[in-house]
């Protein structure tokens, strides 16, 4: 018999296998169960009983359980053979995690926690900050699989690959339901025409609601104007982190398979453009230290081989670029860059041979001349200017500190990042930097300081704009769950910040409330250490931008001035003593300081000059008992990056290197300050 008719045989013995071993112990049962059917085949043997023979031992892989998977070679693939898809959802709704049990079903291996999450940011935070292909093959088709952020400020991403994918994995928590950032990442695949696939994820939580959260996904989707066929979803009930995903909840609980047989079925393969010639549209940026430049796209038409000429074009039909094709890769789960002969239309690939092309340009053959049509994103909500470091120690922790250099830096990044822009401040000699959010934006600098710069950055600034005659600013939906005994506090707060109730009503979990609120995104500015200080910790802050509407009028100032330093040099407990009691110290001894360095909070509105470097002279005169006088002091308040970005008012600035924070006024003249003041 042929290889083909040998697996055929089998297969119902596998599936057999498959759903009469325990899950604790299938591996090796299956293992032994697998070798005993593989005896008399005339077959070679394999470890973890995989059967291959000789002819054809191209393309088939082990299973995760032990069985046998035959696959096509990637070079011989075509687009009916394809899914393109993504995983969106809200922040710490499971994307991550079930990505990385997909890949373990698809035979990938998966040596860690949210292999997907790459950065380093990215696994210290737990966060998904870049959105990231990788490419799977289960039976005999291979799906192309983007892991999205779930934060607002990271909505850009989500935009960008909507012009990749074909379908979308939509997330929702079966405790918490559909959530702010659930909303917004739905209306853009509803726009783009997508059918989702609905998993409830989590369904083993104790306080799970699966019925309630079902009918709020589909009140959701109404609520955006879905189609008839959108709202006709399948739904998948899953528990991303024990690796598994069922049709129903008296499932069998025992595998992804139906969450990846769902993928097949429902979502449609790509469609390429009626043309021979190759095109495709750079949705990210990479680089290899080898290669150069990588760009990473969807072929929308033609195929590209190893030396076929190619040129980029701009979004105006310009050419930008040109070269050949120098290598060709995908991303397969954790092996990392794989090479591909050729790239083909419809599937996601990343191209290298250009060194001048970047985001939403088009590379295509030479002989076209009309660009492909890019999405449009959401502009930017926030700014902040950054400067090269003008302080007093500058210069000594860091190694890049001029401003061409943070220029070039910050070029690279707006190239890469397509929700950030960045322009030239004359006036101010520094550089005006455009993105969603604090976090953004935090994140960014957070980069730069790691990578060796030195620079002084402002308050992050809300972005208005003028609509016949009238100052528009951007609004945001707030959705809050807080205990029941800091709800009042919370809602009063945010009504001195301009915030208007839409609904508060119980959370799932006993003794806790959700609240929904419009707050102006100015109002939120430096607001959210404030809730986490006045719900002791316990709450849970989520924001989405809705849109610009009227000014909404001043907010009063929330904050008390703050103790500047007046003296150079090190602090001393001798002098931190005195002026504690004026408020709440930021540093502590042996600190190295400067004129115009915050040191402290004043427990007054104003600001008041302090010397923290004063030191005790020195006399014959001793205390009676032997011993000089023991000083105590309370331990300082410490400022990481993200806390100084909500903390400071405009006539104030962070000093950012790569080994601490400092918060100084902008002038640090004491003399210049009172008379501009």
């Amino acid at each position: 018999r042929t290889f083909t008719e040998r697996m055929a045989g089998r297969s119902g013995l596998l599936s057999l296998v498959r759903r009469a071993v325990p899950a604790s112990v299938r591996p090796s049962r299956a293992m032994s169960t697998l070798r005993s059917l593989e005896g008399g085949m005339g077959a070679q043997r394999l470890p973890f009983g995989v059967c291959m023979a000789p002819p054809l031992a191209r393309g088939v892989r082990k299973q995760s359980f032990g069985c046998i998977m035959a696959t096509r070679h990637m070079a011989t693939v075509t687009a009916e053979r394809m899914r393109n898809i993504a995983v969106i959802a809200h922040v710490d709704h499971g994307k991550t995690t079930l990505v990385d049990k997909l890949m373990e079903e698809c035979s990938e291996k998966v040596s860690m926690e949210r292999a997907m999450d790459s950065l380093d940011l990215e696994q210290e935070r737990g966060i998904t900050i870049m959105a990231k292909v990788t490419s799977m093959d289960w039976k005999d088709t291979k799906i192309n699989l983007v892991d999205t952020p779930g934060h607002a400020d990271f909505g850009g991403e989500v935009e960008r690959v909507m012009s990749m994918i074909d379908g979308v994995l939509l997330l929702v928590d079966a405790a918490e339901g559909p959530m702010a950032q659930t909303k917004f990442v739905l209306q853009k695949a509803l726009k783009r025409g997508v059918r989702p696939i609905v998993v409830i994820n989590k369904v083993d939580k104790s306080d799970s609601r699966i019925s309630e959260v079902e009918t709020d996904v589909f009140d959701l989707f109404v609520s955006l104007d879905a189609t008839e066929d959108q709202c006709d979803f399948p739904i998948i009930y899953a528990a991303g982190r024990d690796g598994w995903a069922d049709l129903a909840m008296d499932g069998p609980r025992m595998d992804m398979s139906a969450l990846l047989d769902t993928i097949v079925e429902h979502v449609p393969p790509p469609k390429p453009d009626d043309r021979p010639e190759f095109a495709m549209s750079v949705i990210m940026l990479g680089r290899d230290d080898f290669v150069g430049r990588l760009l990473t796209g969807r072929v929308a038409s033609g195929c590209a081989k190893i030396g076929d000429p190619i040129i980029a074009l701009n979004a105006e039909g310009e050419k930008v670029d040109s070269g050949k094709v120098t290598k060709i890769y995908h991303r397969n789960g954790e092996k990392g860059i794989v090479e591909l002969p050729e790239a083909i239309a419809g599937d996601l690939v990343q191209i290298a041979g250009l060194s001048k092309a970047t985001v939403s340009d088009t590379v295509c053959h030479p002989t076209l001349t009309v660009p492909l049509k890019t999405v449009p994103i959401d502009p930017p909500t926030v700014c902040m200017s950054f400067s090269p470091n003008d302080s007093p120690v500058a210069g000594r922790e860091g190694s890049k500190l001029t401003s061409q250099v943070i220029w070039d830096r910050l070029v690279k990044e707006a190239e890469n990042n397509v929700s950030i822009a960045v322009e030239k401040n004359e006036k101010e000699s520094s550089f005006d930097v455009y993105g969603r959010g604090e976090l953004q934006l935090g994140i960014l600098i957070e980069n730069m300081r790691r990578e060796g710069f030195e620079l002084s950055v402002s308050p992050p600034q809300v972005l208005f704009k003028t609509v016949d005659g009238k100052k528009m600013e951007p609004i945001e939906e707030v959705t809050i769950e807080v205990d029941d005994e800091y709800q009042s506090v919370i809602v009063k707060k945010l009504s001195e910040r301009k915030g208007q109730v839409l609904e508060i009503k119980e959370s799932n979990e006993a003794g806790r409330t959700r609240i929904t609120l419009t707050v102006p995104s100015r109002g939120m500015l430096g607001y959210r250490s404030i809730f986490f200080t006045d719900s002791r910790g316990t709450g849970i802050l989520n924001r989405l931008y809705l849109e610009h509407q009227p000014y909404q009028g001043s907010i009063d100032n929330t904050r008390k001035g703050v103790l500047v330093s007046m003296a150079t040099g090190k602090t001393t407990t001798y002098a931190l003593k005195d002026i504690e009691p004026r408020g709440q110290l930021f540093i502590g001894p042996k600190v190295e300081v400067y004129p115009g360095m915050i040191v402290g909070e004043n427990s007054r509105d104003d600001d008041l000059e302090v010397n923290p470097t004063k030191a005790k002279h020195v006399s014959n005169m001793r205390t009676t008992d032997g011993k000089d006088d023991i000083v105590q002091l309370v331990p300082p308040k410490v400022f990481n990056l993200e806390k100084a970005m909500a903390y400071i008012q405009q006539d104030e600035q962070i000093e950012v290197t790569p080994t601490e924070v400092r918060m100084r006024k902008r002038e640090l003249d004491g003399n210049k300050r009172r008379v501009a003041g």
